[in-house]
């Protein structure tokens, strides 16, 4: 008897974490294309985290450039 009500609660834990770990991994895995294809269906598919990623980074290095484009220019300009 022991030995069924262990065998059950067993089953029900790995249930439980199964259930759990299929919630977690849908909630982290990549959306599927809606068609076969991989085109959208209805307009552009949205960015990756890589692509948003590449984005920020050029971004944020086309700033720079600018910052340190104006500073020269300040630099090079004449002081009273």
């Amino acid at each position: 008897m022991r030995a069924l009500f262990s065998l059950v609660g067993l089953l029900v834990v790995v249930a439980i974490v199964g259930l759990i770990a299929k919630k977690q991994l849908q909630a982290v895995a990549p959306a599927t294309p809606a068609s076969a294809s991989g085109a959208p269906a209805g307009g552009a598919a949205p960015p990756t985290v890589q692509e948003q990623s590449r984005g920020v980074q050029q971004k944020v290095l086309q700033e720079i450039n600018q910052s340190l484009q104006q500073g020269a220019e300040r630099a090079a300009e004449p002081k009273p």
